[in-house]
């Protein structure tokens, strides 16, 4: 291993410093003290310096083995950040301009005893720039990203993380540094580079198999002949094949039949059963050379996109089979944890998906403007039974198509599917984001006379590359060429559909920032939800630690700087507006904290809303559209402490909108909606078998703890897998029966129960806008903090009803079993996991305790 300290300096060798690789320049210099946190304050515009420069990694090691004896000894690079010259004793082994890609350089004629390794960096941004100028037949657009990114340009011309130039949502950070793993490999005959297993289920067998890919280079001239035996004891399972491998880079494919007399258990998304995998062993025993021993292993489920007709409906359907069973997709789009990759650790990883799943997420999105993700996002996403929607990294641009950089985007895709593909989690490639739409919407403003030579370059780069290579290397689950796009509707245009946001096909991304998002009617009844989301900000303790007091407004310059997104800071107020009075406070840092509680209010109701209207969609087809079998709102995380559409913040702390998105996809839910004056509860269940449960649906006016009316419904028969309707009322007959009650003095909550504890969260229908409310009063919120275990219990009381009661511990790391929540009742318990070592005295010192009304 090469990991460890560098010599890290910059072009003219004015700064000199040591970098741990894995690594960035950025963190290296951070870490020696040289710069501050380049997420403090502008310092993402301060520190443009240092991308701008060129700076080089360098080394000295010594040979750990007589060179030889080895036939071949190789230089392998995981991953290069991004445009290099490698040099070995002052020679060049070769250029790497390809962050995705992995790198081995043959170092066999140039490996001394004593040794001298330099990686030269160049630019990305320059390089990209470089690029562009030379690319002179055409426009690749876009050229820049809008000013209110604070970006760099030409980001489509260089194959790295496509947000590191910027994003609406995250800083511009062009990164160089050698940002995985970087060895020495010797050996003799033959030596081992891809291994990976995938399963099938032979219908017509009623058998699993698994599929064994294991990929070698073969120094020896002559073929080499030899035994694998495969090995899965839980499975009765042990096979043994004679194999011959043939001189230079090849693959040898094995097909395992599982032992029918075993009992399989199959890999099941979160929610749906169990994560089983199985401990396999395939061992090399070949005629020279050593054995090799491989643990690894094997899970079992099978994925199937679905796309046919469906009666009384236009178009086609678009949901995924797992194992056989339709799976209602609930979950979000997961973007890069950091700027800088090497902060990215294991526990940042599990924490974020820890969360995911702890919300009821049975899938994410990885999106195409980051990265592929490192293999421990994949193994705990495994182990947690996420399922994984995999982008390739193109996203919101046109793309060139000249041969040097096909070959680069052919090299890449072989890589990462070859790495990635045993992973039970991932049930889907995906070749791009929204670039189908930008060549169908015309965001760039190509004249029609040029979009034939746009057209062609789209089908080149995701058709006959990207989507020829995966459908060669991996057969074990589907392919779309972009999100948004009509699925086989598309493929039948041509691959550019005239409107890739059709609700009769295919997935659609939706956005609508001036419509007053309580009102179900503005969505689209989609087959599929792939992105929809809101902007809030995050919580104070978060923006305190890259902030100072002058920035604590609003409207500072910092709150500006930190915005994104065009109008988003206007959008957000806008919104807040429909419903909501806006803080009227004296004090600046008072009204700051108001204005982040309801943008959190605003952004956790809004997506409430939408989400329950997808899910509620699922059963049913209404003047052609429906049967909507996903919901992936956008994001799950940050990169950065700004506002986003996040519902994770920077950190990990929960926003009220991932407390809100725990009861929203539950697995049972009562789910309401009022059209032309009638209520109506839609039972929505993702549970195997049908319940019959009681609805119960409790009227308060604002005034009282009391409830005006109670009304239980009982043996109401939810299906499984599906949204029924279960409750139907006039809203009118509904206040007369509750004779205290009109639209702006009374809330609606409701919740189902069944036997042996099965009971669903419980969730409110307002009937007019908070801020026409009558009848609230300013409630005395108090808690009682005390441990229990490893755990501990905030007891809370209340004097009056209270709306989005929000508990707040600052910057103490961990999470409560609820949040954001409307109090009816006098006394509430919640519980805190922490995520690090604290005490009562501490969470009792750091917390806010507030809602609604405590806005002045």
């Amino acid at each position: 291993s090469l990991r460890g300290s560098w010599r890290l300096g910059n072009g003219n060798g004015s700064v000199v410093l040591r970098g741990e690789v894995p690594g960035c320049v950025h963190t290296a210099l951070h870490r020696q003290g040289l710069i501050q946190d380049p997420y403090y304050r502008f310092n993402d515009m301060m520190y443009r310096w240092i991308s701008l420069d060129n700076w080089t990694y360098s080394r000295t090691f010594k040979t750990p083995f007589d060179v030889r004896k080895w036939q071949k000894v190789n230089l392998v690079f995981e991953g290069v950040d991004t445009v290099a010259q490698i040099l070995i004793n002052n020679i060049t082994l070769g250029r790497t301009d390809n962050m995705f890609n992995r790198y081995s350089f043959d170092i066999t004629s140039a490996i001394k005893e004593d040794n001298f390794v330099e990686v030269r960096f160049l630019s990305a941004i320059s390089y990209a720039a470089e690029q562009s100028r030379c690319h002179k037949a055409y426009r690749i657009p876009p050229a820049c990203p809008p000013p209110v990114q604070k970006g760099e340009c030409h980001a489509n011309f260089i194959r790295k993380e496509q947000c590191s130039f910027s994003w609406d949502w995250g800083p511009s950070f062009p990164t160089q540094g050698i940002w995985k793993d970087v060895r020495i490999e010797a050996y003799n005959h033959y030596h081992l580079i891809y291994f990976s297993l995938t399963s099938f289920f032979v219908k017509s067998a009623q058998q699993w198999s698994l599929e064994i890919e294991s990929v070698f280079d073969v120094v020896s001239s002559e073929p080499i002949a030899g035994l694998v035996t495969v090995n899965i004891p839980k499975l009765q399972t042990q096979q043994t094949f004679s194999v011959k491998l043939q001189p230079g880079e090849g693959s040898i494919v094995l097909l395992v039949n599982i032992n029918k007399s075993s009992t399989v258990e199959a890999w099941w998304p979160n929610g749906h059963g169990k994560q089983t995998g199985y401990n396999m062993t395939t061992t090399f025993i070949m005629e020279a050379g050593y054995q090799i021993e491989k643990f690894s292993k094997a899970y079992f489920r099978t994925v199937e996109l679905v796309q046919e007709p469906i009666p009384g409906s236009l178009g086609l359907s678009f949901y995924f089979r797992i194992n056989g069973r339709p799976i209602f997709i609930k979950g979000s789009n997961w973007i890069p944890a950091d700027s800088f990759q090497d902060r990215v650790t294991y526990d940042t990883l599990w924490l974020l998906l820890k969360s995911a799943a702890d919300a009821n997420m049975n899938a994410l999105r990885v999106w195409g403007g980051g990265v592929y993700e490192q293999d421990e996002f994949y193994n705990i996403c495994d182990e947690l039974g996420i399922m994984i929607w995999q982008d390739f990294m193109f996203a919101c641009a046109l793309y060139p198509t000249d041969q040097n950089y096909l070959e680069s985007v052919r090299a890449e895709v072989s890589h990462q599917v070859r790495r990635l593909k045993s992973h039970p989690s991932i049930i889907l490639w995906s070749g791009n984001n929204e670039n189908e739409a930008a060549i169908a919407s015309n965001w760039f403003s190509i004249p029609y006379a040029d979009r034939e030579v746009y057209i062609k370059d789209y089908v080149t780069l995701y058709v006959k590359n990207i989507r020829e290579i995966v459908l060669a290397e991996d057969r074990s689950r589907p392919f779309i060429a972009s999100s948004p796009t009509n699925g086989l509707e598309s493929v039948k245009e041509g691959w550019v559909s005239q409107n890739p946001y059709d609700t009769h096909y295919g997935d659609t991304h939706f956005y609508d920032y001036s419509s007053d998002c309580w009102n179900w009617t503005v969505y689209p009844k989609t087959r599929f939800a792939s992105e929809y989301g809101f902007q809030s900000w995050p919580s104070f303790s978060t923006i305190k630690k890259v902030s100072s007091t002058e920035d604590w407004s609003y409207t500072s310059n910092f709150s500006l700087h930190r915005q994104h997104h065009e109008n988003g800071s206007d959008q957000m107020l806008q919104q807040i507006g429909h419903h909501f009075k806006l803080p009227q406070s004296t004090d600046p840092v008072k009204k700051f904290k108001d204005m982040i509680y309801l943008t959190q209010v605003m952004q956790a109701q809004c997506i409430k809303t939408e989400t329950e209207f997808y899910r509620f969609s699922q059963s049913e087809i209404i003047k052609g559209e429906g049967h909507t079998m996903g919901a992936l709102y956008w994001q799950l995380n940050d990169i950065w402490q700004a506002p986003s559409w996040a519902s994770l913040e920077y950190g990990g702390k929960w926003k009220l909108l991932h407390y809100f998105a725990q009861n929203f996809f539950a697995p049972l839910l009562p789910v309401a909606y009022e059209d032309k004056g009638v209520l109506y509860i839609y039972g929505v269940s993702d549970l195997h078998v049908e319940h019959k449960l009681t609805l119960r649906v409790v009227v308060h006016t604002w005034s009282s703890l009391e409830p005006v009316c109670t009304l239980a419904k009982d043996s109401v028969t939810v299906r499984a897998q599906s949204a029924v309707p279960i409750y139907k009322e006039s809203i009118n007959d509904l206040l007369e029966r509750c004779r205290n009650c009109t639209r702006k003095s009374c809330v609606i909550t409701f919740c189902l129960v069944g036997e042996g504890g099965l009971q669903s969260p419980t969730n409110h229908h307002f009937l007019s806008s908070l801020k026409d409310a009558v009848g609230l009063q300013k409630s005395q919120l108090s808690a009682s903090v005390s441990q229990q275990d490893d755990v501990y219990i905030f007891a809370l009381q209340t004097t009056a009803i209270a709306p989005f009661v929000s508990l707040d511990v600052g910057s103490i790391k961990g999470r409560f079993s609820d949040n954001g929540f409307l109090m009816t009742e006098k006394k509430k318990v919640v519980v805190f996991y922490p995520w690090e070592p604290t005490s009562v005295e501490e969470l009792e010192k750091s917390l806010t305790l507030m809602s609604l009304v405590d806005v002045v």
